[in-house]
């Protein structure tokens, strides 16, 4: 993996301590909505949720080491998370003020000053890295039978200890000179009032690509630099008791967020809407709608920004500009509201009653005028540049494939050297990842990527997201086939493919299919939504498979016919399931949910299991899912349709999972 991908693999994994933020925000705001000036001293109530909050704020760089080290494991293993705890304790026990005093026989009024500030977040996020990448390496060794019991995960814990009092002895010298030159930028942007906030959130900005905007947030939220601009303002009236806050000046580095994603961005999203091609705009507006939303109420800007980040880049460095300005203008006029996790109506709301909150509602104001100054540079822009942004594709982009490609191998091992030969060969390969229906691969050129070739294999369609990711649709074998490539390129090969005879008879559908028809009972209660309505192109265009998508209510899903679980995708967002005939049919909950990690889902069936319409397989946390995912719209599609009549009998209006006929697969 280039460096590009392994940052971008390391921001993602911040993404799980991160998230861990709302719960102290809310906390924290109750709290001080209830006692505003005597931050818990005038209510039990309020000091049990101001306290509750704090353990969150207190231990972020533990939380870091361990976030870090979980989301970056390979199989997403607590062994993983276990090591980065260890090591964080090993790590920061040897590099405390008074340990650093004792092994280099100083007294203890020489130790330096970065010492005392070695529980961080800098020094969470070097432990979660380092940690995970022991667990990936050494979480399957075998020691010798006298040892058996410390092998593969046991071992990886043992093994961080001892690394990290290497990397302690490193820390000695080098923290001091990292924390002596964080601090000196901390402090020159500190010095430039709010100019200087202005440059910080420009930069913000840009890293969200990359993901390294978390390590920059962390030397002005946090207590990296002494900044700590998130803490300090939820600490309210005690943070002015203790002097680590100024009314109108601490919050200074989160307010002027709120226009850009409360306001700003929805209008960048209506703009994007307006300039889709007219045959685009009903695909476009679900996009934007959903995304628009999270970005309001939740101050979750990815799904919007990564719309058009990579095929619009001058949009997104005129958005990181226009945040910087927003910034600069709140700080200036001492416009404060803070968060804990996010610029959205919720934090803002929370925050309100804060003693620290200063004229927070004119940064609603600002918000209008910044949804108008989005709104109206994006679409010029859009149109001076003919940018390619969502639903202004060349119409080949987003044609459907041909149906009836016969792949040339059912092998998988044939299939994994056939799309190797696809992409351009190895090397054109930077990363292999897959969902339940695709290939999510990293490429050094998607110019490379033969959309021709893949169909020939028997994909059903090629996704190029920008020059360098690109998606292959091969349906519900996408995680085999890429366990399959991983091996060709290892020089493994044949592992999978005995996965693949146990998982799936090699006998043919067609054959089965002839006996009648097939009805579909709705997976999960909810709202029927059209293919083409869903908020991801492919399967709006029928790329994964023909069939209906359903908007959730209940939360618990069920088998769609008789038949064998197929694959359960490790993340649990997401089912295949063969039926007796031999369809093969693709449960997906949500629209990019694999991302939550398998939060906000809970597994009731095993892979492998023999079901029957209506039995139980899944069972979702709506009001998790909801505020995480990018749409709840859930996919429930055929991905070997083209080997049947088609599917007709398709209902709409309200449908009760396990009851109501879904739609009807016709026999040939």
């Amino acid at each position: 993996m280039n460096i590009l991908g392994y940052l971008q693999k390391i921001g993602r994994a911040l993404m799980v301590p991160v998230a861990t933020l709302p719960a102290a925000a809310v906390l924290m705001g109750i709290g001080y909505w209830i006692d505003p000036n005597g931050w818990g001293s005038n209510s039990a109530v309020a000091a049990f949720l101001i306290k509750s909050g704090g353990a969150i704020i207190d231990n972020m760089s533990i939380l870091f080491a361990v976030g870090v080290a979980y989301g970056m494991s390979k199989d997403k293993d607590g062994a993983a998370a276990l090591a980065g705890l260890v090591g964080y304790y090993v790590l920061t026990t040897l590099c405390s003020p008074a340990a650093v005093s004792m092994i280099q026989g100083i007294p203890a009024e020489q130790v330096p000053a970065a010492f005392g500030k070695i529980n961080n977040q800098f020094v969470g996020i070097l432990t979660g890295v380092i940690s995970a990448e022991l667990y990936n390496r050494f979480s399957h060794v075998e020691l010798p039978k006298a040892l058996a019991f410390f092998s593969g995960r046991r071992l990886v814990p043992i093994v961080t200890s001892f690394v990290m009092i290497v990397v302690a002895f490193v820390m000695m010298v080098a923290w001091p000179v990292i924390y002596n030159a964080l601090v000196h930028f901390g402090e020159s942007i500190k010095d430039l009032g709010p100019v200087g906030a202005g440059i910080y959130a420009f930069f913000n900005r840009l890293l969200i690509p990359i993901g390294l905007h978390h390590a920059l947030n962390s030397v002005f939220w946090f207590d990296v630099a002494g900044i700590n601009d998130i803490p300090n303002f939820l600490g309210g009236a005690k943070s002015l008791a203790e002097g680590k806050a100024v009314i109108g000046v601490t919050g200074m580095y989160q307010a002027g967020f709120f226009p850009i994603m409360m306001f700003g961005l929805p209008g960048a999203a209506l703009a994007i809407y307006h300039s889709a091609k007219p045959q685009h705009k009903a695909r476009v507006a679900s996009i934007m709608i959903a995304a628009a939303f999270a970005s309001f109420f939740t101050g979750i800007t990815e799904p919007l920004e990564f719309s058009f980040m990579f095929v619009a880049p001058i949009l997104y460095v005129l958005h990181a500009f226009m945040t910087g300005i927003s910034v600069f203008i709140a700080a200036s006029m001492q416009w404060i509201a803070g968060f804990g996790f996010s610029a959205g109506l919720v934090d803002m709301v929370l925050s309100s009653r804060n003693p620290l909150a200063h004229e927070w509602y004119m940064l609603i104001v600002q918000g209008i005028v910044f949804s108008g100054i989005y709104y109206f540079v994006f679409r010029a822009a859009i149109r001076a540049f003919n940018l390619k942004t969502p639903g202004r594709e060349d119409d080949e982009e987003l044609a459907a494939p041909a149906a009836g490609a016969a792949p040339v191998s059912s092998d998988v091992d044939s299939l994994a050297r056939g799309y190797l030969n696809v992409i351009g060969g190895s090397a054109n390969l930077e990363n292999i990842d897959a969902c339940i229906t695709r290939l999510r691969l990293t490429v050094a050129d998607t110019a490379k990527v033969s959309e021709a070739e893949a169909k020939r294999l028997g994909a059903s369609g090629v996704i190029k997201l920008n020059t360098k990711n690109v998606q292959i649709i091969v349906g519900p074998r996408a995680e085999l086939i890429a366990a399959a490539m991983r091996n060709v390129l290892s020089g493994v090969g044949g592992a999978a493919k005995p996965v693949v005879e146990a998982v799936k008879p090699a006998a043919a559908p067609v054959a089965a299919a002839a006996a009648g028809d097939l009805v579909l009972v709705a997976p999960v209660t909810g709202e029927v939504v059209a293919l083409d309505q869903v908020p991801d192109a492919a399967f709006a265009s029928k790329a994964v498979g023909d069939g209906l998508a359903i908007r959730p209510t209940g939360k618990l899903v069920v088998a769609p016919v008789d038949g064998t679980i197929a694959k359960i995708f490790n993340s649990n967002h997401a089912f295949a399931l063969v039926a007796d005939n031999g369809a093969e049919i693709i449960v997906h909950i949500g629209i990019e949910t694999v991302k939550l990690g398998g939060q906000g889902f809970k597994r009731l069936a095993e892979q492998g299991a023999r079901v029957k319409a209506g039995d139980p397989v899944l069972e979702l946390d709506l009001d998790y899912l909801a505020a995480h995912a990018q749409s709840l719209v859930s996919p429930v599609v055929v991905s070997n349709v083209d080997q049947y009549a088609g599917v007709t009998n398709l209902v709409s209006g309200q449908v009760q999972a396990g009851q109501t006929p879904l739609y009807t697969l016709k026999a040939k």
